[in-house]
């Protein structure tokens, strides 16, 4: 995968968490045809890059922790 297009896959990633609708990385990594530890590696990136991604065991769902 090129930088390009793993950067749009990093922003829909990103809106997807915004929207409450990323809920599992494995229903991810079949629709961008990669591995979980890619969908992973994306959300930690995505966490070093300073958004506050949490994941709620109660909801079973990633969100952003607002301030």
């Amino acid at each position: 995968m090129d930088y390009k297009t793993y950067a749009q896959r990093l922003d829909y990633l990103k809106e997807l968490i915004e929207k409450g609708q990323l809920s599992s990385p494995k229903d991810l990594s079949e629709k961008f045809e990669c591995s979980e530890r890619t969908i992973r590696k994306m959300i930690n990136d995505l966490r070093e890059s300073g958004i506050e991604i949490k994941y709620s065991r109660k909801k079973f769902k990633y969100f952003i922790a607002s301030e």
